[in-house]
């Protein structure tokens, strides 16, 4: 009998009502900022510049390693996964463009960064197959997210010229699909109703 009550005591599990915000918004407006610029770099706009390199660092990189850290808290694997290597990405981008030029070391050459962004659309592509199980707005942003890597690593390797540029043009197209699907989570919570439709979410199993 005291065997049975302990056994039952030891299956006793608390849940803990999780009273915290969303974090997912902040870390797509920090992805969808931090690509835009970088994109219209790529598109031809502007060259590279501090602006570009601050975003990456702080915005893009170390604000979306947070958001990482708190979905990870929240149980969320998706956006763990998501916004700590995306952050990481920004961050490893913004160190390859500004380490040669403080001379701690050589940059990467137009084959091996080609090579970096296509490793990164590979991993993309995972994600992207994850988002058929949530909003129509995530499946945008990832499926554009995969095709710009692919163009902007082929890009590379060919010696940015066209497609480096066609894929500077849809990565602004991926960042704009990012930061209205951020502001879709934030206004759609704040007016308690759909102010900007996410598409349906597909109905866990």
């Amino acid at each position: 009998m005291q065997k049975e009550v302990n056994q039952q005591i030891s299956e006793v599990v608390t849940k803990i009502k999780d009273t915290t915000g969303n974090p997912a918004p902040l870390g797509l407006f920090a992805f969808a900022t931090t690509t835009i610029m970088l994109c219209l770099h790529n598109a031809g706009v502007f060259g590279m510049s501090s602006a570009i390199l601050g975003m990456a660092l702080f915005f893009g990189g170390l604000a979306q390693l947070c958001v990482g850290i708190m979905e990870w808290k929240k149980g969320n694997t998706f956006g763990t996964v998501a916004f700590t290597s995306y952050g990481a990405f920004w961050l490893a981008t913004a160190f390859l463009v500004a380490l040669p030029k403080l001379g701690w070391g050589d940059g990467p050459d137009a084959n091996a960064f080609g090579a970096y962004l296509l490793v990164w659309g590979l991993f993309s592509l995972v994600l992207f197959i994850g988002t058929f199980k949530l909003s129509r707005a995530l499946q945008a942003v990832f499926g554009t997210l995969v095709v710009t890597f692919i163009l902007l690593g082929i890009g590379s390797i060919a010696g940015q010229g066209v497609i480096t540029q066609v894929g500077g043009v849809l990565g602004i197209i991926c960042g704009f699909c990012a930061f209205y699907t951020a502001s879709g989570l934030v206004l759609n919570e704040v007016f308690q109703k759909t102010v900007l439709p996410l598409g349906p979410i597909v109905a866990k199993k």
